[in-house]
């Protein structure tokens, strides 16, 4: 990405957003986000997309592995990962500025023509470069903001350029595994939406791997290479990660809560929401609410 490439698109999303909060556009697979301090840790589940930064900085954990990335870099999500992120860089003066664009995989799966041969199971996440090329074609698709009534007809053609760009990529072909019909990353897929489709739903290994086809070891080895999390970690994080969002957008208590994403002990919820979030589900929902409260008061 040039410079004037990196302050056209900064400009644009700095227009379009509204701060600290991602901001949907007149094309659906467009969101872009400003924050004018560093964020607060946010736990989500990130769907196949591809993430932009064009000012500030940014962190993601994926389980024990940190990705970074700035300017002129990407991260790319080819399945649904649980992931804690971060704006690590942002001021009132020099705002974050990113954009992100969802990952539609029927649209891959046309294009897999053009895409790398083999590719082996692989993270489901990855950092690589904004080459000019790519970031040309992200301008033109951010630029239809401006003229909407050519966004219906414009935004799938510059979409699919977007496409053909990250699959003629170094992380081509891990990206096309999503696509492709039987590989271990489309198979894990399958069972990622089969846990999210009902949080409450105990699910052993056995069904996990029945899901996927694959013997248990099999899958428990695939299912990590993609994740970096064993498919009970797994579940434990998207649960957990629910809850949270559970009690901070409906102000719901925490035992309700546990049951609404699986938990028979609302005891057992509360000791292994601490360890991953750092606080008990109480104290770690009002502390969430404090740092939003601040960060509203100082815009």
């Amino acid at each position: 990405m040039n410079e004037l490439q990196r302050q056209e698109l900064a400009f644009l999303i700095d227009k379009y957003s509204e701060p600290d909060v991602a901001s949907r556009t007149v094309i659906p697979e467009l969101s872009v986000l400003k924050s004018e301090s560093r964020r607060i840790k946010s736990s989500v589940v990130y769907v196949p997309s591809l993430c932009v930064i064009v000012q500030g900085k940014k962190e993601v954990m994926l389980e024990n592995e940190l990705y970074s990335y700035s300017p002129s870099e990407y991260l790319a999500v080819s399945v649904e990962l649980p992931v804690v992120g971060q704006v690590t860089e942002a001021s009132r003066e020099k705002p974050y500025l990113g954009l992100t664009v969802t990952i539609d995989p029927l649209v891959i799966n046309e294009m897999l023509m053009h895409a790398p041969e083999g590719g082996s199971t692989s993270r489901g996440l990855f950092v690589g470069r904004t080459d000019e090329g790519m970031a040309d074609c992200i301008l033109r698709l951010v630029r239809l903001l401006e003229t909407p009534g050519d966004a219906g007809f414009m935004s799938p053609l510059i979409l699919k350029e977007l496409y053909y760009r990250l699959l003629k990529s170094p992380h081509g072909a891990n990206l096309a595994q999503i696509a492709v019909a039987g590989s271990s990353m489309q198979r894990i897929a399958k069972v990622i939406k089969v846990l999210k489709t009902d949080f409450s739903k105990n699910m052993r290994i056995e069904e996990m791997a029945e899901i996927a086809n694959m013997s248990q070891s099999s899958f428990h080895h695939h299912f990590k290479e993609v994740t970096a999390m064993s498919p009970l970690q797994f579940q434990k994080r998207l649960r957990l990660t629910e809850a949270r969002r559970i009690m901070l957008s409906e102000s719901a208590d925490a035992a309700s809560t546990a049951f609404r994403v699986g938990y028979e002990s609302p005891s057992q919820f509360s000791r292994e929401y601490s360890r991953m979030f750092g606080a008990p589900p109480v104290s770690d929902i009002a502390n969430l609410r404090r740092g939003i409260s601040m960060a509203e008061t100082a815009r």
